[in-house]
């Protein structure tokens, strides 16, 4: 796979990611009813492209297990909000902040990897990654407050995930991979 699909990907699902981040700010109440799954879907979407990227790309990644790691596990949890309803209700909150920590801490890994690449804005994704892993961690000391904010939690998060993709996008290796 060239660095240009690569690319494209990276940037595609970035702006996907932003504009579900949009409609979840604009739509409280749909985004609210429907949360569990645009936000499965949207994982699921997140999940399988880290996985192609890696089947693709994974031996010239520094980092890529854990790439494979956060796409599998993305997926899985995914597959679970989709077609398990009562347990997406019921543990909705405490998925999200789960899935927010994981991404964090894999994007922190990720920013260190592009460091080490001599990628020139690598402390955005750090600063993403920092913002993901808090706002996962608040989310566990009290879930049910955040499920009063998970509409616009997912929001912003989807916008941050879509901007973290997009620089990973533009920063990937300037060599065909």
């Amino acid at each position: 796979m060239s660095k240009k699909i690569v690319r494209v990907i990276s940037v595609v699902a970035g702006v996907l990611l932003i504009a579900a981040g949009i409609y979840c700010i604009i739509r409280e109440d749909v985004a609210l009813m429907t949360g569990a799954v645009i936000l499965g879907l949207s994982m699921l979407l997140s999940g399988v492209l880290e996985l192609v990227i890696f089947a693709k790309a994974g031996g010239t990644m520094l980092g890529s297990g854990w790439l494979l790691l956060d796409g599998l596990l993305t997926v899985i949890l995914s597959l679970f909000m989709l077609f398990n309803g009562f347990f997406t209700l019921l543990y909705m909150p405490l998925l999200f902040s789960a899935w927010l920590m994981f991404s964090g801490i894999f994007r922190i890994v990720s920013a260190v990897d592009m460091r080490a690449f001599g990628a020139r804005y690598w402390w955005v994704t750090l600063i993403f990654a920092i913002v993901l892993t808090v706002v996962g961690f608040l989310g566990f000391i009290d879930p049910w407050v955040s499920l009063e904010a998970m509409s616009i939690t997912i929001g912003i998060v989807f916008i941050l995930e879509g901007l973290d993709s997009i620089i990973a996008g533009f920063n990937s290796p300037s060599r065909d991979i």
